[in-house]
């Protein structure tokens, strides 16, 4: 397999991708592709990025090619046993598939504002007001999961799965703005900070030379 994946300091649906194919358990080729360089236009016209129509993460599996986030670890699920990125449990796995889904198709207030920078940890600002009630959503279904199914360990679900995947960039944004939350989100955040995954994707984006400026800076309304 092979991953092509943007720069890990900005990417957030890279990090997704490529966290899928890392709890996949299956060996796979990372092939990263700065985002927006002088050949960037050039590579999304690209036989491999034509499917996705140049965005990234895209998954080659041989002749299969898959490039939606959500949809590779559906893919990958498939390949290695869904066990591995959802809940046992059937109601779990209902508000699972849940989670990750709303994650897929909201919060674009939270998207929108606050860019991923891992590398970044701005001073605090006050949030807006549509952001504000989209992190009081996300710490809503937290706060749910923990509760009802989060007793076998540390993560949304217990164990480390798909839902964690598709929230691991709001882990990070909540970071680098230093945006409110419940406290009960802590020590969730700290469990997925300590994830070796998450500290090898951190660690790599520190080592990029890559900056992109409209990144850089803080975008949230001053307090």
């Amino acid at each position: 397999m092979k991953l092509i994946i943007g720069n890990k300091a900005y990417s957030s649906w890279s990090l997704r991708g490529w966290l899928a194919c890392k709890q996949s358990g299956l060996p796979f080729e990372e092939v990263v592709v700065p985002m927006y360089d002088a050949d960037w236009e050039k590579r999304r016209a690209g036989d491999e990025f034509a499917p996705s129509s140049g965005k990234v993460p895209i998954l080659w599996d041989g002749d299969a090619v898959v490039w939606d986030s959500l949809a590779i670890v559906d893919y990958l699920a498939d390949k290695v046993g869904r066990e591995r990125f959802w809940p046992e449990d059937n109601a779990a796995r209902a508000m699972a598939r849940s989670m990750a889904a709303e994650m897929h198709s909201s919060f674009a207030a939270l998207r929108r504002k606050h860019s991923m920078n891992v590398r970044q940890v701005f001073p605090a600002r006050t949030p807006d007001d549509d952001v504000l009630a989209e992190l009081q959503r996300i710490m809503e279904i937290w706060a749910q999961a923990r509760a009802r199914f989060g007793g076998g360990g540390d993560f949304l679900f217990g164990q480390f799965g798909a839902a964690d995947i598709m929230f691991a960039p709001v882990v990070t944004r909540i970071v680098t703005y230093q945006l409110p939350i419940a406290r009960f989100a802590a020590g969730y955040m700290q469990a997925m900070f300590e994830h070796p995954f998450m500290q090898d994707w951190i660690a790599s984006a520190q080592e990029e030379e890559w900056v992109l400026e409209q990144y850089e800076q803080p975008v949230a309304t001053p307090a």
